[in-house]
């Protein structure tokens, strides 16, 4: 059976090579899906982004009943402010990654902060896209599939 993964990650993530390269790197969006199917070519991937709150929780009420290996999550601004983004994540059954390009633990007391973290089975902060790519060997380590 063939390992599928959802990546999903909220606003400003499509503006990855334009926002501060100092905090999430140079790649681009569409550079960082390249990158991930790439080095996990015997992955399915799939990829998910939005700007808006309630598309983002559709997505992962969808993803309730779909049978993922893992999802990674990069909510952006909404991991540290959004609890009905939280309630959805919660009730995924499957192994769950919250990724940040940034350090978080290193910026801004308001960004320190984390509504989604306590639902996710793992944090990967500061690694830029490489963040990415531990997110998904850490699935691939954990699942039981």
């Amino acid at each position: 059976m063939m390992k599928k993964i959802l990546v999903v990650s909220g606003p400003n993530i499509n503006l990855l090579g334009i926002r501060d390269k100092t905090q999430y790197g140079e790649i681009t969006y569409k550079e960082l899906l390249s990158l991930i199917q790439n080095e996990f070519k015997d992955i399915s991937f799939e990829f998910f982004q939005s700007n808006h709150e309630g598309v983002l929780i559709d997505q992962f009420q969808d993803a309730i009943s779909r049978k993922y290996t893992g999802v990674i999550i990069n909510l952006g601004g909404y991991s540290h402010t959004s609890i009905a983004l939280r309630d959805a994540i919660s009730l995924i059954n499957t192994l769950k990654v919250e990724v940040h390009l940034s350090n978080i633990y290193e910026r801004e007391t308001f960004r320190q902060i984390s509504v989604i973290k306590d639902v996710c089975d793992h944090q990967i902060v500061g690694l830029k896209e490489q963040g990415y790519l531990e997110a998904v060997r850490w699935i691939l380590n954990e699942s039981k599939d």
